[in-house]
């Protein structure tokens, strides 16, 4: 495997953590500077906000300008947004604050890219593994995190979260010489100047669809289980320490089988790796419904996240077939778009989900999604040439 691959699964790592690290303390920011219960969850809003603006031009310049100059773009903004949110802090800001996180989720949503340059330095046989070993970085990232966020609370007089955005400038400056540092493949004149297809012709195609419904729905309904799971914990009279325990597994469960998920498309196809995410997502839905003890949880949330890497991981490799060179940056980032469209929606919804409907009917509001998914991954079996499910260009 290219050094490449290996030096982008890093910058993962270093992207996630922040990621990790950000999420373990915006809410609790935004509690203790909103005016209002309902803006506690802002800088998260605005933070999903960024990223979703940056998916479809952070793909059109990485093709135009090449992936270096996009990933170090968006670094640079990562920087911009860990000094203004930290000025929010300082201040009492909210909107400040809010704005930092903005940029941020500028960062975070160019750093999505990783995984599509990963594919670019390596042969189409390899692309499976490429993948996988760049989502693995999560595995890091999981441990460096959350522990950052516990060392990090005596770095500024200021405010305990304040020494947090100390470590994610650090992360930053770390992922920002690695990307410079990194042979990444340049733009070709073909790939910029050949006859691309409208929206309209791409998404004719039952892989297309398939692959980007995959996306969305395994990240939207992996993120409105796992952002309402805590707060139906506490509602359960679990303690925090047990709810960290089960989140901390579901962040294993998504990330520790990259390791190997790039081996399973190649031995058992895409098109079958993704039903058996399918069928994880379903089996954490079922244990979700037989009760609401510690280990229903923890179990739930582990299958969540092993169906997750699943769906996740073989969207983007069957996404590969679906597209030319020149469409890369196009099909990229509309399936960026869409994603994490569909992971702030169910982030956005989980709260207010839970109370309207209940543990129960939130997880049966997600069924028919998954089942939806399912149908058009089965139905690629007699639509979709061997090549496009198999490892195989």
């Amino acid at each position: 495997m290219p050094i490449t691959v290996w030096g982008l699964a890093v910058a993962q790592a270093l992207l996630m953590s922040g990621n990790i690290l950000l999420v373990s303390i915006s809410a609790l920011v935004g509690q203790e500077l909103a005016v209002h219960p309902a803006l506690i969850t802002l800088p998260i809003a605005c933070q999903f906000l960024g990223l979703i603006t940056a998916t479809l031009p952070a793909a059109h310049l990485m093709q135009k300008l090449g992936r270096k100059t996009g990933f170090v773009l968006g670094n640079i903004i990562g920087l911009l947004g860990t000094w203004v949110a930290l000025q929010g802090l300082v201040a009492s800001s909210l909107a400040v604050f809010a704005l930092g996180t903005f940029l941020i989720g500028i960062a975070i949503g160019v750093g999505q890219q990783y995984r599509f340059a990963a594919l670019e330095a390596c042969a189409p046989p390899l692309h499976s593994r490429a993948i996988s070993i760049v989502m693995a970085g999560g595995v890091l990232a999981a441990i460096i995190g959350p522990n950052l966020a516990i060392l990090s609370q005596n770095w500024h007089a200021a405010s305990p979260y304040a020494g947090a955005f100390y470590g994610l400038f650090a992360l930053y400056v770390l992922a920002l010489l690695l990307i410079v540092l990194l042979p990444l493949p340049k733009p070709t004149i073909s790939a910029v100047k050949s006859e691309i297809r409208s929206y309209r012709e791409l998404f004719r195609q039952p892989l297309l669809m398939a692959a980007v419904a995959s996306g969305m729905i395994g990240y939207g309904i992996m993120v409105l289980i796992m952002t309402a799971t805590p707060l139906a914990m506490n509602h359960d009279q679990h303690d925090f320490n047990a709810t960290a325990y089960v989140i901390q597994w579901h962040v294993l469960g998504m990330f520790v089988p990259s390791f190997f998920t790039g081996s399973l498309i190649r031995r058992f196809t895409t098109r079958r790796v993704i039903l058996w995410g399918c069928g994880a997502l379903l089996l954490s839905i079922a244990v979700n419904l037989t009760g609401q003890g510690f280990w229903h949880y923890w179990w739930g949330l582990l299958l969540l996240g092993v169906g997750w890497n699943f769906t996740f991981i073989g969207a983007t490799h069957l996404l590969t077939f679906s597209y030319q060179p020149a469409e890369k940056a196009k099909v990229q980032g509309i399936n960026e778009f869409c994603v994490f469209s569909a992971a702030a929606l169910g982030s956005m919804f989980a709260g207010q989900g839970l109370v309207i409907l209940g543990w129960a009917w939130l997880n049966l509001f997600a069924i028919p999604w998954i089942l939806i998914v399912t149908l058009l991954i089965w139905r690629l079996k007699e639509q979709t040439p061997s090549a496009a499910v198999s490892d195989q260009p």
